[in-house]
């Protein structure tokens, strides 16, 4: 099994391309192997999270505070979602800037989104499921968010009504988040 990685525009963002290996039965992808993960400078993950969502499914803006600030490394099983990076680190030369990309269930493709941005997915196929590994556990104490259409940012969302969670439509502007 080969995996190679593709910087994007934001540092640290990284297109995670696997082999596809296709017949008439349908196709295997090797989806995650530590060793090999390791020698593309990718960090240990400690927790996997899987979602289930209709068309038109927003979730995010999501990120956590340091000390459990997380690295996600997302990708579509079935389906097709539009996924969404916003660099959160002060500093950062791209600050307040996103990158977006389309992942489907068939592309052998996952994303890299390190700590210190902020990241969710919209569906825009009928159905999809996500997993997504982390490189910190879920602390809800430290969970924070951006509201997913801040006019500040810009996002070029391929839906305009999107069916959000109650928390995610209430959460701040990303000129008001804490970080």
């Amino acid at each position: 099994m080969a995996h190679k990685v593709e910087k994007l525009n934001l540092s640290g963002i990284l297109l995670v391309k696997s082999d596809v290996y296709r017949d008439d039965r349908g196709f295997f992808i090797e989806t995650y192997k530590d060793s090999a993960f390791e020698a593309l400078g990718l960090p240990k993950f400690v927790q996997d999270n899987f979602s289930f969502s209709k068309k038109g499914v927003l979730r995010g803006l999501h990120y956590q505070l340091p000390p459990k600030a997380q690295g996600k490394l997302v990708r579509c099983l079935e389906g097709q979602i539009w996924d969404v990076a916003v660099d959160v680190r002060k500093g950062s030369p791209t600050y307040g800037q996103w990158q977006g990309l389309e992942l489907s269930g068939e592309d052998g493709q996952a994303v890299y989104v390190p700590e210190g941005f902020a990241h969710g997915f919209v569906v825009v196929s009928e159905i999809a499921r996500v997993l997504y590994k982390t490189t910190a556990e879920y602390a809800p104490e430290l969970e924070r968010g951006i509201v997913w259409n801040d006019e500040d940012l810009k996002i070029a969302w391929p839906i305009t009504e999107p069916s959000l969670a109650p928390r995610d439509a209430a959460f701040p502007k990303f000129k008001d988040i804490e970080i």
